[in-house]
């Protein structure tokens, strides 16, 4: 069974990469630590220290495992592929909901690097499905579980 690729930008990637080698060589030492002195405590039985400390133990080597096989199967992408005003990953989309004066700034990233709290989607997303492709000028139509709207495409950019 072939398994997934994350579709990435380089940066994206080494982003990856830094939070990786933060888990191996900075959080797991930390937490190897803490068991260690849970462990002195005594009684295991009934050491809430320790327990907390496995607890987040199982949490960082899942993190390294999960960060591990993304950095594996990347699928690096190059925005400067594709033209300058082409709606792709690596790109920085600003649109305006048609009949509106709503304005929107998307960060188009891999699912991998999605973080919708920093305007970052993943381009599995239906707002990136939508404007994927599609260039500065056109009219691209979103659809969410609440209806579809028309958006324009005001600029589009390499994100920095």
């Amino acid at each position: 069974m072939a398994e997934k690729t994350y579709v990435m930008t380089l940066a994206e990637k080494e982003q990856l990469e830094k939070e990786l080698e933060e888990y191996k060589l900075v959080r797991r030492p930390e937490v190897v630590e803490r068991i260690k002195i849970a462990r002195s405590y005594g009684d295991l039985s009934e050491n809430s220290e320790y327990e907390a400390a496995k607890d987040e133990q199982a949490f960082v080597e899942g993190q390294i495992q999960i960060l591990e096989t993304k950095i594996r199967y990347a699928e690096i992408i190059d925005s400067d592929a594709v033209a300058k005003d082409e709606v792709a990953i690596g790109k920085t989309v600003l649109v305006q909901e048609v009949g509106t004066a709503d304005k929107d700034t998307y960060h188009i990233v891999g699912a991998a690097g999605a973080d919708i709290f920093s305007g970052k989607i993943s381009n599995e997303s239906p707002i990136a499905q939508a404007l994927i492709g599609k260039k500065t000028g056109d009219v691209a139509t979103i659809t969410s579980p609440a209806g579809s709207y028309d958006v324009k495409i005001l600029s589009v950019e390499k994100t920095a």
